[in-house]
């Protein structure tokens, strides 16, 4: 387990007002926690995890006595170095994350650790959807959003937070908290903050009157713009309440803690479609923005030819991009509507705005969400595409600046040419067209004073570019954070500028929120704390540490995520070679064995939401191998050996817990299991573990008129049967009934017992032995003459011997032999019963994830995923060796699933134990559930 220490004695001022488990002093977590996704790096003194509002004002009560300044942190994927500091860290836990509708007003009231994507998931089925769309969406939380008022390819500025704010409850430096959704809220608040309203409304006063400042910032905002505090406040509104409430967004947590955002909610439309349209150059294609500005579209993206040079080899590329000029661009258009015949007006006012005679492949919509979605993966790969390719030691810098749309062609010219003056010639721009918003990527080091220089004079040039000619938005969704601090009162000039900073006074005298963000005397302050980015492996040293990995990982808040991992990873890679005396290597190191490597799944999972494919789990399992030395290479190798003999131990070991259980009683088995778990570290007995499951009579050799079908079954489901109880019959025999209605008979391998797909030697640490297991399995049901379908019954397996798939040899999921081969030849009728499934990792990264619910769906009538549950954490053994990883990836499982649900099904037996002991249901084989459900035809 993770231990604690102390840094100056502040942790220990914490640990008085919060609970030992949520405070964090060591240097490991230090790291880990107060990394987010910008290029600087702060590490806090401690970090402390708030899980509801008393948390907070405790929390700020205590940095007010002791002067400590502190920053909130919700998801960590801002970009500009406005979620780091080196003093006290507040961390939002789960408890934030609530959700409220109200269908009257449309209104949606959100806590501040809920995630985006996770609210327009609960708001999907009215309809509905939140206005901000950050390209992070399924990884930034409300907090975040809110307080960097962040948009994204379609919510433009019309549909961001400030301007889709119903209402929200906020709380200042001084601990008292305002709801200006609730009158008597609202009421002490006049009462009891009557100087600081005052102050506000004299400001505005001021700014009114001032019509040129007014008009500028009228001006200003008319563009997306988050340079700075949303001093459009001051014009927008008169009562000080409103004022204050919208200067809350944008304010990156200078200003107050947002306990609860309350957003107006916008139309979410199914009826959409998009189509890319190629330009010959890049005045072209900017002359159409101009005019699809006023036309039914909801999302317009440039991307010039650098950005389509990188994604050249995408599915779905209209057009052969080596064949395009120098200045070619394109635009990706999508438009949506409530119906089908409104988008077929809409699309052909679309297609009449634009000139056809410049596009060099006309203008082709399509509504079919698999052409569109490949369209879109064009545009999302254009980032990923620098990412991957940036030399080891860099980092991935993107930038976003916004300039009136009347100038786009003009202005993104101008940025190409500087880019390429100070040898960015690798970058691209690709951007929210409509808005004139362009995001530029480059790769940058900052291993050197030179680079620094280089990066310092690019910055300058920027400034003066977007300020100087354009008088547009150096800042237009990332948020001004550090990074932008400095050119603030380049962009908005002194008045203004001085309208921010008393606003900063009057929210914050003590400056306790987050200083040095948004507003910063020092001059320099964008180019110190830059993050050192070592090269430590091929296999993560791409990571830009985005997060968007870590609502994938089941031991986020357990101990660390995927970007932690790879963060304190390459500190210590960092250390050993810069300061291997340092105090902090060794005590991170011993921390790391724990957080790092015993308690990640290896599930993988973050690679498939990470946008440059990164898999944390295969660089710990090389760390495991690293570790393994000749007398576990040796056992392991005996075992790989012996396997037949492997699995008659595991059986006995099985019976001997049946038998105690049934002596002792299963309460008493459990009991003892966790005190010697505890104590001695010996594997805790799940209270849903499997009865030994014996070997059976090998099912009969011909049976007329079937078709034979290889069926592999996995070393767990082998050893594992039916949890005691559980009278369900054993899953061969199932299998084989199942198959032989659908017109196949069932063929088991000879020599079954010693065969193994490796998986468990893999993520042990020994991928030799692992592989050899493989391809004794491959050589060992591979078809010399017509090939038979090949089935696996277990995810894990079948997606593990893809890798060594080839003509002889081809390895089908269960799940998928099941929809494509077995339902079409069945009756099914529905069960009248709502049942769980649980996607297993494996099935996710095949991408047969659809394919468990449709079969599941055409054999029940409700059907549910459990949205909270992604890896169940059981990881091959680690349910019994590390069962707190368990359970916290099942933490939400029981209250996921109605009362009226008791059966689950999943693909690997070795999920379903730890999901029918977390959940209270039985959880089996989905080859059960089409028995159930099944006829012949």
């Amino acid at each position: 387990m993770l231990h604690q220490t102390s840094v100056g004695g502040l942790a220990l001022e914490f640990e008085k007002i919060l609970p030992r488990e949520r405070v964090f002093a060591d240097p490991l977590r230090r790291l880990a926690y107060g990394t987010d996704a910008s290029f600087y790096r702060l590490t806090p003194q401690v970090v402390a995890v708030a899980e509801e509002e008393a948390d907070i004002l405790a929390i700020l009560a205590t940095c007010r006595r002791l002067k400590a300044p502190v920053t909130f942190r919700a998801a960590g994927t801002s970009l500009s170095g406005q979620a780091v500091t080196d003093s006290v860290l507040a961390v939002l836990g789960e408890g934030f994350a609530t959700f409220a509708y109200d269908a009257a007003s449309q209104v949606a009231r959100l806590g501040p650790s809920l995630v985006g994507g996770e609210a327009n998931r609960r708001l999907a089925p009215l309809a509905r959807k939140i206005g901000p769309d950050p390209a992070s969406i399924a990884t930034a939380k409300i907090g975040g959003i809110a307080a960097n008022n962040s948009s994204g390819m379609c919510c433009g500025v019309g549909q961001n937070s400030y301007h889709t704010l119903a209402s929200l409850r906020l709380v200042l430096a001084d601990g008292v908290a305002l709801d200006t959704a609730d009158p008597a809220s609202v009421a002490g608040f006049r009462r009891s903050h009557a100087a600081l309203l005052a102050g506000l409304a004299a400001l505005s006063a001021e700014i009114k009157v001032d019509e040129v400042t007014a008009a500028r910032i009228k001006e200003k905002f008319r563009l997306k713009n988050t340079t700075g505090y949303a001093i459009n406040a001051l014009v927008d509104f008169d009562d000080p309440i409103d004022i204050l409430a919208h200067l809350m967004i944008g304010s990156e947590g200078t200003l107050g803690f947002l306990s609860r955002v309350d957003y107006r909610t916008v139309p979410e439309y199914k009826d959409k479609a998009s189509a890319l349209v190629v330009f010959a150059d890049l005045a072209s294609a900017c002359r159409a923005v101009s005019a699809l500005k006023s036309a039914p579209v909801e999302a317009v993206e440039l991307l010039d030819r650098a950005s389509l040079e990188s994604v050249k080899h995408k599915k779905g590329m209209p057009v052969d991009v080596d064949s395009l000029g120098p200045q070619a661009a394109a635009l990706l258009i999508e438009s949506r509507a409530a119906d089908a015949e409104t988008l077929r007006a809409q699309l052909a006012a679309v297609t009449a705005t634009i000139d056809l005679s410049t596009t060099l492949n006309g203008v082709n919509f399509t509504s079919d969400p698999v052409e569109s979605g490949r369209l879109w993966d064009i545009r999302k790969g254009t980032f990923p595409a620098v990412g991957g390719k940036r030399p080891p030691g860099t980092t991935v810098i993107i930038e976003d600046v916004a300039f009136p749309v009347a100038r786009l062609a003009e202005a993104t010219a101008d940025l190409q040419a500087l880019l390429h003056a100070h040898g960015y010639r690798e970058a691209i721009i690709f951007g929210h067209a409509l808005e004139g918003n362009l995001h530029f990527v480059f790769a940058q080091g900052f291993e050197s004073e030179a680079e620094i220089a280089r990066y310092a004079g690019f910055m300058e040039a920027v400034a003066e570019l977007v300020v100087g000619k354009y008088d547009g938005s150096l800042k237009a969704e990332h948020g001004t954070g550090r990074n932008m601090a400095p050119f603030v009162e380049r962009e908005w000039g002194a008045v203004a500028t001085a309208a921010m900073r008393r606003i900063k006074a009057l929210l914050d005298p003590e400056n306790l929120l987050n200083p040095g963000v948004l507003l910063n005397d020092d001059a320099k302050i964008h180019l110190k704390n830059l993050k050192p980015m070592p090269a430590t492996s091929p296999l993560i040293d791409s990571c830009i540490e985005c997060g968007f990995c870590e609502p994938q990982c089941p031991s986020k808040g357990l101990t660390l995520s995927p970007r932690q991992r790879i963060t304190a990873a390459r500190e210590m890679r960092r250390l050993r070679c810069d300061d291997p005396d340092a105090p902090q290597l060794a005590e991170m190191q011993k921390a790391y064995d724990y957080a790092g490597d015993a308690t990640c799944a290896g599930c993988s999972l973050c690679s498939t939401v990470c946008p440059l494919e990164i898999d944390t789990g295969a660089y710990i399992r090389t760390l495991r191998a690293e570790r393994r030395g000749g007398v576990a290479q040796a056992v392991a190798g005996a075992v790989a050996s012996h396997f037949a003999l492997t699995l008659k131990a595991t059986r006995a070991g099985l019976a001997a817990g049946d038998f105690a259980g049934r002596i002792l009683g299963g309460d008493a088995v459990q009991k003892a299991s966790a005190a010697a778990h505890r104590t001695l570290g010996l594997p805790r007995l799940s209270p849903a573990m499997p009865r030994a499951a014996w070997p059976e009579a090998r099912p009969a050799t011909e049976i007329a008129g079937l078709a034979p079908v290889l069926f592999f079954p996995s070393c767990a489901s082998r050893a594992m049967g039916p949890a005691p109880g559980d009278d369900s019959p054993p899953l061969q025999q199932v299998a084989a009934q199942v198959f032989a209605r659908a017109g196949y008979r069932l063929v088991l391998p000879e020599g079954l017992d010693e065969l193994c797909c490796g998986q468990p030697f893999a993520s042990k640490g020994f991928p030799d032995i692992a592989k050899a297991k493989a391809e004794e399995l491959a050589n060992s049901l591979s078809s010399d003459g017509a090939a038979i379908p090949l089935v696996f019954d277990t995810s894990p397996c079948a997606t593990r011997m893809q890798a060594f798939a080839g003509p002889r040899f081809r390895p089908i999921d269960l799940v998928q032999f099941l929809r494509d081969e077995i339902a079409p030849k069945l009756r099914l009728k529905p069960l009248p019963e709502t049942i769980a499934v649980h996607v297993t990792c494996s099935l996710r990264k095949a991408g047969l994830a659809s394919a468990l619910i449709d079969v599941a769906s055409a054999c029940a009538e409700t059907v549910i995923a459990p949205p909270g549950v992604t890896c169940c954490g059981f990881a091959g053994d680690k349910g019994f060796s590390q069962p707190e990883l368990n359970d916290h990836a099942l933490r939400h499982l029981n209250e996921s699933l109605p009362d009226d649900c008791r059966e689950g099904y999943s693909s690997s037996r070795t999920c379903e134990i730890g999901l029918a002991a977390h959940s209270g249901r039985r959880y089996r084989s989905i080859l059960h559930l089409i028995d159930a459900a099944s006829s012949p035809r």
